[in-house]
């Protein structure tokens, strides 16, 4: 079937505004003038809300992965321990990140698709009363899971350990209480919700972490969160040379979000969501994640038999509609689609279609057309 136009439904990197493309197309400026200043600080206070926090938040040239190194390694030392969530290819990183800087984690294992329980917090806490630290994805964007952060932070905070939340499929995505919750260190990255290419980390710290950064000795260099955090908020510019275009980008993007409204933002996302998993039902399809299903993605399995990557192929390649495969033992059983970044409700409508028929070409026994129907339903009980 020929196409001119590429539609990006994955849960990163997602679709970019062509206002924040075009601020990113600006001649570059130099990171240590004025102008570029104005931007970083507008761009840093401008974070706080989508963090529900007052903390400093500390803007990283990196991925998101980046960021969560940093929180590792800035709140722990090597022989410490931490308890750790694995409910997906995310939580599994806090591990391999534990082990890779001499940490001992101590692994809360979940099933795809559930939510971890506060009582597994806490049993681990009895198994490992000398873990310092929870470390837990706030969206376990692998599963398409949301777990319960709010109430891991009251485990955490009980157990006086810290709190370091990976919320790289969640902020900007429904509402986050980093404050509230009690969240010591809070990741994201840039090409999510933000509406962002990737190359952006940001890291907010309580009060708290601030403290314990003074006295960890794990060495660090690129990724010194103090060194940042002192060139951002006191000389208003970045410790090594800054992301430029996309501090610039981000500034943009943040303006844009506010300018809809945090709270139509979150209803956006969850309306998308929404109508996604109502398409799926009319479909006969499962979800992975049935109980605690994230806003920011959302995993279908495939009918059992049939080729999931050949799905995902023929969208991509046949129809010029990219959606993300499963990882690991959901490789070849699961589509994700994502509906973050630049997207409105409408475009569920492209993101379901293009499903039907790439269902259709590998042998799905589906109605072609129910799962519209299912979208334009639950989009005309929104207006």
């Amino acid at each position: 079937m020929p196409h001119v136009k590429k539609y990006l439904f994955t849960p990163g990197p997602a679709p970019v505004p062509p206002e924040v493309l075009l601020e990113m197309a600006r001649p570059i400026i130099h990171h240590r003038t004025p102008e570029f200043s104005a931007a970083l600080d507008q761009a840093r206070d401008r974070m706080k809300p989508l963090y529900g926090t007052s903390s400093e938040v500390i803007l990283l040239a990196s991925t998101g992965t980046g960021g969560m190194e940093a929180a590792v390694i800035n709140l722990l030392q090597p022989g410490e321990h931490a308890i750790y969530v694995n409910g997906g290819k995310f939580g599994e990183r806090w591990g391999k990140l534990l082990a890779a800087f001499g940490m001992i984690g101590h692994e809360v294992r979940v099933e795809w698709g559930r939510a971890a329980r506060p009582g597994q917090i806490e049993d681990a806490f009895k198994a490992y009363p000398e873990s310092r630290a929870v470390l837990v994805q706030a969206s376990e964007t692998s599963t398409c899971a949301v777990h319960p952060v709010a109430e891991i932070g009251e485990v955490s905070r009980k157990r006086g350990a810290m709190l370091i939340v990976d919320g790289i499929t969640s902020v900007g995505v429904f509402e986050q209480k980093m404050d509230e919750w009690g969240i010591d260190a809070f990741v994201t990255g840039s090409q999510k919700a933000l509406m962002l290419p990737p190359g952006l980390a940001m890291v907010a710290l309580s009060a708290r972490a601030l403290d314990v950064a003074k006295k960890i000795k794990t060495p660090r260099f690129y990724f010194d969160l103090l060194k940042e955090l002192k060139a951002q908020r006191d000389e208003h510019t970045t410790a090594w040379t800054a992301a430029v275009s996309l501090i610039c980008g981000l500034n943009k993007s943040l303006e844009i979000i506010h300018a809809e409204g945090l709270p139509q933002v979150y209803a956006r996302h969850a309306l998308m969501a929404e109508a996604t998993r109502d398409a799926a039902a009319a479909l006969g399809l499962k979800l992975l994640s049935p109980d605690n299903p994230a806003p920011g993605v959302t995993g279908i399995l495939v009918p059992e038999g049939l080729d999931g990557g050949k799905l995902v192929k023929f969208l991509r390649d046949s129809l010029g509609v990219s959606v993300q495969g499963g990882q690991d033992q959901m490789k070849g059983k699961l589509v994700r689609i994502g509906h973050m970044g630049h997207l409105s409700p409408f475009d569920m409508l492209i993101a379901v279609g293009a499903l039907e028929m790439g269902l259709k070409q590998i042998g799905a026994n589906i109605q072609l057309g129910a799962g519209v129907t299912a979208v334009q339903a639950r989009l005309a009980r929104s207006i």
